[in-house]
């Protein structure tokens, strides 16, 4: 038994890659986990056959994290069921375009960075009610490496993730005293996930060889500064930013 036993973590766009290691792990470490998806409901579902057979507890609800009724909609069913949210992971990834600025509409970049802090804003909002009247809260937001080093064709992704991440700070200066942590988790390169097909084979060993540790991140790895921010142990910190990267970017 942990500390953290019987917490319940909503970890949004949780049905594949980061947000599906996330939601093991944090099962595997006695949370009550809540696993969000958009489309992808049969594969949600086997994210919670493999929890639930591991002996941890799992829910899949679908939801549009774009859209503030969905949500609100999904956390009522979770309420009903378990309770108030403790942990909001915040991992859901809206679609981007990944062209030059040159060659982009304002519709494909305003429309990045308002499905990225209307997602943000709107899931806060709902599980916010829950952490302030127990006095006790943990919000964990996936950022990117882009957000502060550019990368040909990802400014929309760099942008957007960028205000989410000063967005971040914002929270955690004014959610401190009751008892709420904020913090982000800022991936480089991932394997594993939808954002990997980006990268062709030359520019990934570019990366890998560009990287002290000399591989590119698993979901597993950012799982586990996820985990970490998500816990009892994180007792004090918060407005701060995880890089894991493997050393391909020091700040």
């Amino acid at each position: 038994m942990t500390a953290t036993t019987g917490r319940v973590a909503l970890v949004t766009g949780a049905s594949s890659g980061i947000g599906a290691a996330t939601v093991r792990l944090l099962a595997a470490r006695g949370m009550r986990v809540v696993v969000n998806y958009l489309r992808s409901g049969t594969a949600a579902e086997e994210v919670v056959a493999g929890i639930e057979a591991a002996g941890g507890q799992a829910m899949a609800v679908q939801a549009d994290v774009r859209e503030t009724a969905a949500i609100e909609s999904m956390v009522e069913q979770v309420q009903a069921a378990w309770g108030g949210i403790d942990v909001l992971v915040h991992n859901a990834l809206t679609p981007y375009v990944i062209k030059p600025f040159q060659d982009m509409t304002w519709e494909e970049l305003g429309g990045k960075l308002d499905d990225e802090m209307r997602a943000a804003f709107a899931v806060t909002k709902a599980v916010l009610p829950a952490m302030t009247e127990q006095g006790w809260g943990r919000i964990i937001y996936l950022g990117t490496g882009l957000g502060r080093r550019p990368r040909e064709g990802m400014i929309a992704l760099g942008t957007a993730k960028a205000a989410l991440a000063q967005f971040a700070r914002y929270l955690a200066q004014e959610l401190g005293p009751r008892g709420i942590t904020v913090n982000v988790v800022e991936p480089g390169p991932v394997e594993d996930t939808r954002m990997a097909h980006v990268l062709d084979e030359e520019h990934k060993q570019r990366q890998v060889a560009a990287t002290p540790l000399g591989r590119l991140a698993h979901p597993g790895d950012v799982a586990q500064a996820v985990a970490f921010y998500a816990s009892e142990d994180n007792a004090f910190m918060t407005g701060t930013t995880a890089a894991v990267n493997g050393g391909m970017a020091m700040y």
